[in-house]
C-alpha cells in the first residue's frame, strides 16, 4: 500500500521507531525512514507490527500525519478482506479437512457481536461455532486458530490433554495464542501520559 505526500527538500535524514497510536486494538508500529524514497509512502503488516516507509527527509508532523493515513488506509483495505458467515463456515469446513480428517462437521459457523469476554464458543450438541467479532481484521492465523480451537470441541468437548493433543497439528497454535494473549494484555494496559498531547 503506498501513496504519495507532497514533496519537501533539506529535511534532515534520521531513523526512527514510532510508539503506536493509542488504543486498545493498535499494534507496534514502525516508521523505517529511507534516503533513496523521494515521494512514495507505504505500509504493511509484518507479523504483529505494522511497518511504514517514508522519506527520510520528511518532517515528524509529516510523518504523523502519513502513519495515520497509512493506517487508515490499510484497515480499509483489511476489512474489506473480513470473512463473511458463508466464508467462515468454507474455511472451517477446509480446516476440518486439512487438519481433522473432516471429522469435525460445524452446522453453522458465524460471527457474534455478544462474545466479550470471549474469541470464540462452540456447542458441540447442536454442532454451532460462534467467533467473536473482534477477531475481525485479525491475523488469518489468528482467525484460523480460533476457528480450529471451537471445531476441535466439536470433537472433545473439554479441555483435557486429548484436546490439546488435536490443536498441535496446527503449526501457529502458539504464535497465535501469543498474539491474543498480548491484544488482551494491551486492553488492560493504562494510557501512556502525553499520548495524546496532554
Amino acid at each position: 500500500m503506498s501513496a504519495d505526500p507532497p514533496h519537501r527538500a533539506g529535511m534532515p535524514q534520521r531513523g526512527k521507531t514510532s510508539p503506536p497510536p493509542s488504543g486498545p486494538a493498535t499494534s507496534a508500529i514502525e516508521v523505517r525512514r529511507s534516503t533513496r524514497r523521494r515521494r512514495t509512502v507505504s505500509a504493511y503488516r509484518e507479523g504483529d507490527r505494522t511497518v511504514v516507509l517514508i522519506p527520510a527527509r520528511m518532517s515528524e508532523a509529516e510523518e504523523r500525519r502519513w502513519v495515520t493515513v497509512m493506517l487508515d488506509k490499510l484497515a480499509a483495505q483489511e476489512s474489506r478482506r473480513t470473512l463473511g458467515d458463508a466464508e467462515l463456515v468454507e474455511r472451517a469446513e477446509r480446516l476440518s479437512a486439512q487438519f481433522f480428517d473432516g471429522r469435525a462437521r460445524p452446522a453453522s459457523v458465524r460471527w457474534v457481536t455478544n462474545q466479550n469476554t470471549r474469541w470464540g464458543s462452540c456447542t458441540p450438541a447442536e454442532g454451532s461455532i460462534r467467533l467473536s467479532h473482534r477477531l475481525q481484521g485479525m491475523p488469518e492465523y489468528v482467525v484460523d486458530y480460533v476457528l480450529l480451537h471451537e471445531l476441535a470441541h466439536l470433537l472433545v468437548p473439554g479441555h483435557g490433554p486429548d484436546f490439546w493433543r488435536l490443536l498441535e497439528a496446527y503449526p501457529r497454535t502458539e504464535r497465535a495464542r501469543g498474539y491474543l494473549e498480548g491484544v488482551v494484555a494491551a486492553g488492560r494496559l493504562p494510557q501512556v501520559p502525553g499520548a495524546r498531547g496532554e
